[in-house]
Parts: C-alpha cells; sequence; structure tokens
C-alpha cells in the first residue's frame, strides 16, 4: 500500500489528483469547527450522550455533537443514494433510467440531489425543533436559522464529494466519511490514555482494546474482499469464419454484498424514536425509550441484530438478482458446469446467495454489536467500532484499487506508445 502511493506520488497527473482531494479534506475539517449560531454549546453534551447519536458524531467527523455547520454530515445523501437504487428495482421510470446509460445515470444522480436535499431538510428541521432547548433564544426564527444552516452544510458536503469524483481520486462521498471518521482516530487514543492516566481502565485493558482493533480490521478486510466464485462455461459459437465464444471465467459472490448499507438502515431506524422523544421530555414513554433504546440492554440488542439481518437479505436480493443473472448467461450461450441454462441455474444461484448472505449478515451483526459489547464489558465509552472499521476499511480498499487501475492504466498506454 505505503509502496502503492509512493509511486501514484511520482506521477503528475495522480499527484496533482491526491494534492486536490487532500484540500477538500482541509475544508471539510475547517467547517467541522465552525457553530451553528444561536447554540449553548454546554447543554449539546448531555442530549447528545447516547451510543446512537455518537455512531452519528463519529460519521460526521465530530461535527454532530459540537453541532457545526456539517454537523447532519452526508447522511442526508447517502439515505437519498439508497432511495432511488431501490426506486430503480420497484419504479419502472427509475429502471428504464438505469438501462439508459450516461444519460440515465444523469438523471437519477440529479434526483439524487434533489432527494439529499430534500431529507436534508426534512432532517434538520426535526433537529432544530429538538435542540430547541439547547438554543439561547428558542423561537421560531433561531429554529429556521438551524435547519438553514445544517442544510446548507449537507448540500456543501455532497458538492465537495462530487468535485472529489471528478477532480480527484476515489469516491468523493466515500472519501469525506473516511475522513470524518479517521479524525476521530486522535480523539479515541487520547480517550484510552486518560483512562489509564485516571485509574478507570487498565494497561492490559488498553493493549486489549489495540488487539481487538488490529483482529477486527483483519477480519474485515478478510471478509471484504473474501468471495464465492462460481465457474462459467461459454459454448464456442461459429460465426462467418470466426470462432467465439469457449472461454471458462466464473461470477464472483461476496460474502459481504451488501457493505454496510443494512447498519446505516438499522442505525436509522433506531434513531428515529429518540428523536422523537425529544419532542416529550420528562415523559414515561421517552424515560422508556431512552432506557430500551441503550446499548446494554438486551431489546435493543436484540432489535439492532434483526434489523441487520432484515437489510441483509433485503438489500442482496434487490441489488443482484439472481434471475436475471441466470438469464444473461443464457442469452450469452454461458451456464455452470453440470446445471441446465435458466431456470435450474437461477436456483442455484439464490441457493448460493442465501448460503452468503447469512454469512455476511452474521459477519455485519458481529461488527455491529462489539461496541455496545466491549463497552458494556470494560465501562469505556469508546464509540469508533466495527461499524467504523467497516466503512473506513472498506473505502481504503475501494480507493487503492483505484489508484492501482490508474497506474496500470498508465504502464498500458506507455507500452501502446
Amino acid at each position: 500500500m505505503i509502496e502503492t502511493l509512493i509511486n501514484a506520488w511520482k506521477v503528475p497527473e495522480l499527484r496533482k489528483k491526491m494534492i486536490f482531494t487532500m484540500l477538500i479534506f482541509a475544508v471539510f475539517r475547517l467547517g467541522a469547527h465552525i457553530p451553528v449560531p444561536g447554540i449553548d454549546k454546554n447543554v449539546l453534551g448531555d442530549m447528545f450522550s447516547s451510543q446512537l447519536f455518537g455512531w452519528v458524531d463519529i460519521i460526521s467527523g465530530g461535527s454532530f455533537k459540537n453541532l457545526t455547520v456539517f454537523a447532519m454530515g452526508v447522511i442526508p445523501y447517502i439515505n437519498a443514494s439508497i432511495i432511488i437504487q431501490l426506486l430503480t428495482m420497484v419504479v419502472p421510470y427509475f429502471e428504464k433510467l438505469a438501462k439508459e446509460g450516461n444519460e440515465g445515470r444523469k438523471k437519477m444522480t440529479q434526483y439524487t440531489r434533489y432527494g439529499a436535499v430534500g431529507l436534508g431538510l426534512m432532517q434538520a428541521l426535526v433537529m432544530s425543533f429538538y435542540l430547541r432547548t439547547a438554543m439561547l433564544n428558542p423561537n421560531i426564527g433561531s429554529v429556521l436559522v438551524c435547519t438553514v444552516t445544517l442544510t446548507a452544510g449537507t448540500a456543501f458536503l455532497m458538492w465537495m464529494g462530487e468535485l472529489i469524483t471528478e477532480h480527484g481520486i476515489g469516491n468523493g462521498i466515500s472519501l469525506i466519511i473516511f475522513a470524518g471518521i479517521a479524525s476521530r482516530l486522535p480523539a479515541g487514543a487520547m480517550t484510552i490514555v486518560s483512562y489509564v492516566t485516571t485509574g478507570e481502565a487498565s494497561i492490559i485493558t488498553a493493549l486489549l482494546v489495540l488487539v481487538v482493533g488490529v483482529l477486527m480490521i483483519t477480519g474485515v478486510v478478510a471478509v471484504q474482499e473474501g468471495q464465492r466464485r462460481i465457474p462459467v462455461q461459454y459454448a464456442k459459437r461459429v460465426i462467418g469464419r470466426k470462432v467465439y465464444g469457449g472461454q471458462s471465467t466464473h461470477i464472483p459472490m461476496k460474502i459481504n454484498q451488501a457493505g454496510v448499507i443494512p447498519i446505516i438502515f438499522a442505525m436509522a431506524i433506531l434513531t428515529f424514536p429518540s428523536i422523537i422523544a425529544g419532542f416529550f421530555p420528562g415523559s414515561p414513554v421517552a424515560l422508556w425509550i431512552s432506557t430500551v433504546l441503550s446499548y446494554r440492554h438486551p431489546v435493543y440488542i436484540i432489535t439492532y441484530s434483526l434489523l441487520i439481518f432484515l437489510f441483509t437479505y433485503f438489500y442482496t436480493a434487490a441489488t443482484f438478482n439472481t434471475a436475471d443473472v441466470a438469464d444473461n448467461m443464457r442469452k450469452n450461450g454461458g451456464f455452470v458446469p453440470g446445471l441446465r441454462p435458466g431456470r435450474p441455474t437461477a436456483e442455484y444461484l439464490d441457493k448460493v446467495l442465501s448460503r452468503l448472505t447469512f454469512s455476511g449478515a452474521t459477519f455485519l451483526t458481529l461488527i455491529a454489536l462489539m461496541p455496545s459489547l466491549f463497552m458494556a464489558a470494560s465501562g469505556m465509552n469508546l464509540y469508533f467500532g466495527g461499524t467504523s472499521l467497516l466503512i473506513a476499511v472498506g473505502v481504503a480498499l475501494d480507493t487503492m484499487k483505484q489508484i492501482e487501475s490508474h497506474l496500470l492504466m498508465r504502464h498500458y498506454q506507455g507500452f501502446m506508445k
């Protein structure tokens, strides 16, 4: 990895892209320290003390807890992208756009932007009403200012992410999330040091945290790169005087086909009741919700696990259609050895996909629950956990693959010249 980065830095084009990406990161971190006007910071700490809000704070790079202009991060854009992607499976119009090539993708990107602004506006309005007790002057004007500021911050981040995708290196939105997570590493390290210094945790516990972190990174890399390869054989076809086909290939089916999307969905659903309960502070229902949604409560652990499993199967089925894959293979003269093309192939792929999805869902559940189980066992409030590692490692792997592909393309071009 270090050797690849060094080689990429030597290429002027890649060096320019990397410098541009770093400059966008600097703007992102600068905006993470600009607070929303009219907010009392002393009240925010108690309001954002739950684990659910702690996870959102990690994604936003600490902007959520401090309520800066980038407090909502790119979560509205992610939700809008997921919604548009799911609509392509059920709405004929979006399905048609997805098959129209570049022009269709441009329209879908435009709809995603509109959806992100709309979702961001609704989320900002709910947050502003929830935070009215922390406002220095709690009135309609302050709520509107907070709503507009948070929505504008999300739109600006969305624009910066698209700039990285166009002029930088890697996927811009993913890299902004990665930068937010990476920026929390020093604070997490200082928290562990403070626990050891004050005697709340022993050195053995701190070393155990380090060992668990290394093992989790290793496991995430192994699962993210792990795949089941289904062999595919293409029959020979004679067209004129030329023979086409006859080669062997494979269908790569990843263990974690859904990525981190199920965890984001589950977190969004579990966060919603806490936000609604904030409108009724002190009520019995709000107290019950805050108790049940504590990371140590069995109801929270069971509900969280079930939601991850449910969304893993749902999202995998929505994004990987085994019937379409089998039909495309049949049209191109491909077949799985030992199976007839068409329905038998689709049933076999569906069987393999179900087993892989179960393994992926189990992995996601263990990764997502790791911070809760660790904090319950050690008593240390460290929100940086498996979910953050899953996102960070996944983005890092994808970015390195893009850099390697740029280097490989450059070598091919030099060879052809």
